[in-house]
C-alpha cells in the first residue's frame, strides 16, 4: 500500500516538482559529501528541461558535485552553461577561472607521464652551479585601508637588504596579496578595522620596487592572492610580467626561467585549490616530474602549515588551523623531492622554521616574514627573519649556502640584523625537529649536510 502511494504521488507530481525535487536531494547530497549521488540527482534533473530557474540552479550545484570529485572538465562544462544564463552570477567568475585552470594542469601531468628523465640533458657546461637567494613573506602596504601605505610610498622598503637580494644568481620570495589598482573584496567591509580582518591590496606602482630590489621570481601560491578576486590576480601576473619578474601560483602557472645555462622552473603550491595544491600528492608528484623532464633544476615553493609565534616546530603528520588543513608537510617534501624537486623552499607560518636536507637537496620549512609592512604582529619571533642562500651543482644537489640575517623594524621593514638571531633559531630548530637530517649552521651562518655525511 506505502509503494502504491508512493508511486501515485510520483505520477501526480509536475516535472517543476521532480526537478525541485531532485535539486534538493543534490543538495542535500552535496551537504553530506557525497558526490556521486549528488551528481546522479543533478543530472537527472537537468535531464528533465522543467522550469529554467530550478535547471540553472541543477547546472550550478552539479559543477559542485564535480569540484568535489576533482573532475575539473566536468566543472568547466556545468558552469559553462551557467554563464551563458545567468553571467554575473555571485563568485561564478572566480570559481570558473580556477576551474579552467585545474583542468589545464591535465596537459601538463599527461606530459609528465609520458616524459622519461632521460628524455632532458643538460646543455650547461660541466661545474655549473645556481645560487639562489630566498625569502618568505612580503607585503609592502596595503590601499585597502587608510593608513597602510609607507610615508614614502615604500621606495625605501628594500634599502637596507638590497644588496643582500640583488647578490645572487636567482632571487625568490613569497608575494601576499595582489598588486592590483581595481577589483573588489567580498573578504573585508571596507570600515573593518586594521588588524581585525586581512585583505590586501598593494598598488601596482609596487611592482617596480620589488624589481628594483633583486627579485626575479615570486610565488603567488598563498591566502591572499585572492583578496580582490581573479580580475585583481590577473592583473598581479601582468604587473609582474611587465616588470620582468616570472611569477607562480595559479594553477598551471610554472616559472621557467634559463640561468648561467641552467634551465630552472619554480612551481608554488599552497592549501587550497586556487593555487597548485599542497595537499594532492599525487598531482604535485606528476607536475614536478613533468618539470624535472625538461629543467636542470626545480624548485618548489608551499605555503602551509599552522601560524604564529608559537608555530615554529615542525609537526609529524598534517598541520590544522582555524579547521583548515594546512598541509603534511614533511610528507609533502620528500614526495616532491622523490619526484625530481632540487629544492623545496616554505613559508606561510610567520616564523622561521627548521631546514633538513633530504636525498642531497635542502628543505626550508618556513622562511617566515621578511618584509610585511602594516597590520601585521612583528614581535618576537614574528620578526626574526633571514635571506636564505642555497647553492646548487647543475644536478641540483645541495653544495651548502648561508643564512643571512634580518629582523623587521616598526611596521614591518627589513633590516640586517647584526644580532644574527635568526642564526641561532634556526640551527636550533633544525636540530631539534630533524636530529638525523638538519642542516648544520656555522655561527657565521653557513651551511653544509647533516653531520657525518
Amino acid at each position: 500500500m506505502i509503494t502504491l502511494l508512493l508511486t501515485s504521488s510520483i505520477a501526480l507530481a509536475s516535472p517543476a516538482e521532480l526537478a525541485q525535487s531532485d535539486l534538493d536531494l543534490g543538495r542535500q547530497l552535496l551537504a553530506e559529501k557525497k558526490a556521486e549521488g549528488a551528481a546522479m540527482a543533478l543530472q537527472r534533473c537537468i535531464a528533465r528541461q522543467a522550469d529554467p530557474a530550478i535547471t540553472l540552479e541543477c547546472q550550478w550545484e552539479l559543477g559542485w558535485a564535480h569540484w568535489i570529485q576533482a573532475d575539473w572538465p566536468g566543472v568547466v562544462s556545468a558552469w559553462e552553461a551557467v554563464q551563458k544564463v545567468d553571467p554575473q552570477r555571485k563568485g561564478l567568475a572566480d570559481s570558473l577561472a580556477q576551474a579552467r585552470d585545474q583542468a589545464g594542469l591535465q596537459s601538463i601531468v599527461a606530459k609528465g607521464k609520458a616524459a622519461a628523465p632521460a628524455s632532458f640533458a643538460s646543455t650547461a657546461p660541466a661545474g655549473t652551479t645556481l645560487r639562489l637567494r630566498a625569502v618568505g613573506d612580503m607585503m609592502i602596504g596595503t590601499d585597502f585601508q587608510a593608513g597602510m601605505l609607507a610615508p614614502d610610498d615604500g621606495k625605501s622598503m628594500f634599502s637596507d637588504v638590497a644588496d643582500l637580494l640583488s647578490d645572487a644568481d636567482l632571487t625568490f620570495g613569497n608575494l601576499e596579496g595582489p598588486l592590483c589598482d581595481g577589483g573588489s573584496t567580498s573578504k573585508c567591509s571596507p570600515d573593518t578595522p586594521a588588524g581585525r580582518c586581512y585583505a590586501f591590496r598593494s598598488p601596482e606602482r609596487y611592482g617596480a620596487l620589488y624589481k628594483q630590489a633583486g627579485f626575479d621570481v615570486v610565488s603567488t601560491a598563498n591566502n591572499h592572492a585572492g583578496d580582490f578576486g581573479e580580475y585583481c590576480r590577473e592583473r598581479t601576473e601582468k604587473v609582474l610580467d611587465a616588470q620582468g619578474i616570472a611569477h607562480t601560483g595559479r594553477p598551471g602557472d610554472i616559472a621557467s626561467l634559463t640561468v648561467k645555462g641552467l634551465k630552472v622552473a619554480v612551481i608554488g603550491f599552497h592549501t587550497s585549490q586556487n593555487s597548485h595544491y599542497v595537499n594532492d600528492h599525487d598531482t604535485a608528484a606528476a607536475l614536478v616530474r613533468a618539470l624535472a623532464a625538461e629543467h636542470d633544476i626545480v624548485v618548489v615553493s608551499f605555503h602551509g602549515g599552522a601560524e604564529g609565534s608559537k608555530a615554529i616546530r615542525v609537526p609529524q603528520g598534517s598541520e590544522t588551523f582555524y579547521g583548515e588543513n594546512r598541509g603534511n608537510l614533511r610528507q609533502f617534501a620528500r614526495v616532491v623531492i622523490d619526484a625530481g624537486a632540487d629544492a623545496v623552499i616554505g613559508h606561510g607560518p610567520h616564523v622561521l622554521r627548521g631546514m633538513e636536507v633530504y636525498k642531497d637537496r635542502l628543505v626550508a620549512y618556513s622562511l617566515g616574514n621578511f618584509a610585511t609592512y602594516g597590520p601585521f604582529n612583528t614581535s618576537g619571533n614574528n620578526g626574526i627573519s633571514a635571506v636564505l642562500e642555497l647553492q646548487m651543482d647543475r644536478e641540483g644537489r645541495f653544495l651548502g649556502g648561508k643564512v643571512l640575517p634580518t629582523w623587521l623594524e616598526g611596521e614591518g621593514v627589513p633590516m640586517k640584523d647584526p644580532q644574527g638571531r635568526s642564526i641561532d633559531l634556526l640551527r636550533t630548530l633544525s636540530a631539534e625537529d630533524f636530529p638525523d637530517t638538519a642542516v648544520q649552521i656555522a655561527q657565521d651562518g653557513s651551511l653544509s649536510g647533516p653531520q657525518g655525511r
